[in-house]
């Protein structure tokens, strides 16, 4: 779906944690990715130290916002270990090495795989677990919550 690979590049960067870079990307982000207008505009209009506050808040404290998405299937059990490799092997399969900080479930180096290679199965496939995540986002009511909502409109239904 290359008309979509922005808007997965750009929900990447949203749901990562919201540094100096990210800020300064804000006008591009805007434009870049129109779906993405409540959440960036949102991002604008709040205090640098509120927003990296709330982010902590929203995906740090509990598992119950986990943007790792082998832990809403496998939970922290030996099964995980092996979706772990599964996603680095999937990565490597297409010329990308995974060499980030975080694992490489990640929502947002998930989200840049799809934008980088157009291949969406494993958003797909965790399709249920992204419904879950926006579900309990809405529920929390916090802005990150439309991010999940641009990004499940373009997946398939019914995986």
């Amino acid at each position: 779906m290359p008309s979509d690979t922005v808007l997965y590049q750009a929900a990447a960067l949203c749901l990562t944690y919201p540094d100096d870079d990210f800020r300064a990307r804000l006008p591009l982000l805007r434009e870049a990715a129109p779906q993405l207008r409540e959440f960036v505009d949102h991002a604008a209009l709040t205090p640098a130290e509120e927003l990296a506050a709330h982010y902590v808040q929203v995906f740090d404290s509990t598992n119950r916002h986990s943007l790792y998405l082998s832990r809403w299937h496998d939970g922290d059990t030996r099964r995980r270990g092996m979706s772990l490799v599964r996603f680095k092997d999937l990565y490597r399969a297409h010329g990308l090495e995974f060499t980030g900080e975080e694992l490489p479930d990640f929502l947002p180096a998930v989200l840049e795989f799809t934008s980088r290679t157009g291949i969406l199965d494993l958003l797909a496939e965790h399709r249920a677990a992204l419904d879950r995540l926006r579900s309990r986002l809405a529920d929390f009511g916090t802005p990150y919550a439309s991010v999940l909502d641009a990004v499940c409109a373009t997946l398939p239904t019914g995986s």
